[in-house]
């Protein structure tokens, strides 16, 4: 069968890039899924019952064993010769995304593997577009708004994360005078706005855990402030956007913050927590200075859930520019809900579903 377009991507069985594949799943598409080793049985699985969910021909997904850490992302050279031929879009998701990553893991797959898949990319005969999946945190340690055509800053970085990922947004750069790019930003990634599925329990969940161990006691305490924002945005924008851009030739070229344009302040984020739990919003908000002192304390992490290298971002005084988001999505019908329309999803989600 001949197929209109092959796609490539690495990261594959991950939550987003199961979903992505999805999404473009089309009786004329092709996939060349990286898939390592460990997850083979599951990318197997995934692919299964997405061809079930599409109708489309399970053949239409091809697994291929590798590594992004190795030379030609772990390939053998059949397998090689075949991805050059045939790809004509690379999304490339896989790295590292833990904010307590060592050094030398977070710089081997992040930046190291971010080289060799770009390797790949520029000796691919007949690529159409490479999406790289970035973040807004590549700004590090800035304190003021960050613009998507804005990248290289020298005011340093909270964990290997964000650095590794900064440096590896970097090197796709590079390919943008040369070859078709579109890099995406998404900023904190939670659940699905409608079912509110999600694959781990972080970032803005350790405060609905938090606040469903005792809801009448701890809603009371709000421990956001109004002075900071934090930009939440749900997976199925995510990768509804991706999808939209990936065919949208205005995107090439593009750094695309996958943000939202009116982010809530962590005050207001706990309370529609509060109050999707419990109808009710706080009683009190001590200073941010007494509730940030208090999440980095020993006792915090076991009473409340949240480890230490996340609190830094409930208070992190960043604004997300999305100008060149708000000029291309409006036009594939593709914008971000705020968090007040959607947390319901995700408080009922995580009762339904209290370990994963």
């Amino acid at each position: 069968m001949s197929f209109t377009e092959t796609i490539f991507m690495t990261g594959f069985p991950g939550f987003i890039a199961g979903r992505l594949v999805e999404k473009l799943t089309t009786p004329n598409t092709q996939f060349f899924l990286l898939v390592q080793d460990a997850f083979v049985e599951k990318a197997s699985i995934d692919i299964q019952k997405i061809a079930e969910m599409t109708g489309v021909s399970a053949k239409n997904f091809v697994i291929i064993t590798g590594d992004i850490t190795e030379k030609n992302v772990g390939m053998t050279d059949a397998d090689l010769e075949v991805v050059l031929n045939e790809t004509t879009d690379v999304y490339h998701l896989a790295a590292v995304y833990d904010l307590s990553v060592e050094k030398e893991l977070a710089y081997k797959v992040n930046v190291e593997g971010t080289k060799n898949v770009n390797e790949i990319v520029k000796n691919i005969k007949n690529l159409r577009r490479y999406n790289y999946i970035s973040t807004c945190y590549v700004a590090g340690k800035r304190d003021d708004v960050i613009y998507e055509n804005e990248l290289e800053h020298d005011e340093g970085f909270r964990n290997y994360y964000e650095e590794t990922k900064y440096f590896a947004e970097v090197e796709v750069e590079k390919l943008k005078a040369t070859h078709p790019v579109t890099i995406y930003r998404p900023s904190v990634v939670c659940g699905d706005s409608k079912t509110g599925e999600t694959a781990k329990y972080d970032g803005i969940y350790y405060v609905i855990k938090f606040l469903l161990k005792f809801p009448e006691v701890f809603r009371l305490v709000n421990v956001g402030n109004k002075d900071v924002r934090l930009n939440l945005v749900p997976v199925d924008f995510v990768v509804d956007a991706m999808v939209a851009l990936a065919k949208d030739e205005r995107a090439v070229g593009k750094t695309v913050a996958v943000a939202d344009p009116k982010p809530l302040t962590t005050k207001e984020i706990c309370d529609s927590i509060a109050e999707s739990i419990t109808n009710k919003k706080s009683v009190i908000t001590p200073p941010p200075k007494v509730v940030e002192s208090f999440l980095k304390s020993p006792f915090s992490p076991p009473l409340t859930g949240l480890p230490h290298s996340g609190v830094p971002y409930f208070f992190i005084p960043q604004t997300y520019d999305t100008e060149i988001a708000d000029q291309l999505l409006p036009a594939h019908d593709v914008a971000c809900p705020s968090f007040d329309e959607y947390v319901g999803n995700l408080v009922k989600f995580v009762e339904e579903h209290p370990k994963l």
